[in-house]
C-alpha cells in the first residue's frame, strides 16, 4: 500500500490522473475491492510540519490492515479514498484506527446493517 498525497514538494505523477483512472478494481486473485472514503476536516490548513505528522499517523494506521491495497489522500479536499480487500467489518476497523490518530474523521457515506 502506498499513501499517495494530492499535494506537497514532490508528488506523485501519479496523483494527477483522475481518480477513477487510477483506484483498482479488483485484487491479485481477480476478486473485487471495496472503497471508502474519508473526510479530515482541517487538514490543508495544518502547517507543514503538523501535515507531514499526519501523513505519518494514517499510513501507520493503514498499514496494520493487510486488506488495504491502495490510499489516496487529497489534501486540497481533505479527503482520504482507502480501496480494500472486502471482509466483514474492515471499513469500521480502519475508519477507528484512522480516528484514533485523527480524531476529526468522519466517514462518508458508509451504513451499518
Amino acid at each position: 500500500m502506498n499513501l499517495v498525497a494530492g499535494t506537497g514538494s514532490a508528488p506523485s505523477l501519479e496523483a494527477y490522473r483522475p481518480l477513477y483512472e487510477r483506484v483498482p478494481t479488483r485484487d491479485e486473485y481477480g476478486r473485487p475491492l471495496t472503497d471508502f472514503m474519508l473526510i479530515l476536516p482541517g487538514l490543508r490548513e495544518r502547517p507543514s510540519g503538523k501535515l507531514n505528522e499526519v501523513l505519518t499517523q494514517l499510513q501507520s494506521a493503514l498499514l496494520r490492515f493487510n486488506e488495504v491495497v491502495f490510499a489516496d489522500l487529497n489534501i486540497p479536499l481533505n479527503l482520504l479514498w482507502v480501496s480494500v480487500r472486502t471482509r466483514p467489518g474492515v471499513i469500521l476497523e480502519l475508519f477507528a484506527a484512522v480516528k484514533l490518530q485523527l480524531p476529526e474523521a468522519k466517514l462518508v457515506g458508509h451504513r451499518r446493517e
